[in-house]
């Protein structure tokens, strides 16, 4: 009788703890994505207004931040894949 009383606050913090990693994994994704996006246009602006060539840097540097980012979240993914 006492086993199934003490089993049943272990598979509460069992849940509790996947739902917080999971919670966690997604933030870490979708800011991940923010980061990797702003830098790669931020570069772009800075770099259009220094050498005059807008809109080609920031175009250049946006698509180079989302391929960042891609490649971020697989990393991410694969990391947290098998867990």
């Amino acid at each position: 009788m006492k086993s199934k009383m003490n089993e049943a606050p272990k598979n509460q913090k069992k849940q509790r703890g996947g739902i917080l990693r999971a919670l966690s994994i997604s933030s870490q994704i979708g800011l991940t994505i923010i980061a990797c996006l702003f830098i790669g246009v931020f570069i772009g602006k800075y770099l259009d207004s220094l050498l005059n060539t807008a809109p080609w840097l920031l175009l250049v540097f946006s698509l180079t931040g989302m391929a960042a980012a891609f490649w971020a979240v697989f990393g991410l993914a694969k990391k947290n894949g098998g867990k």
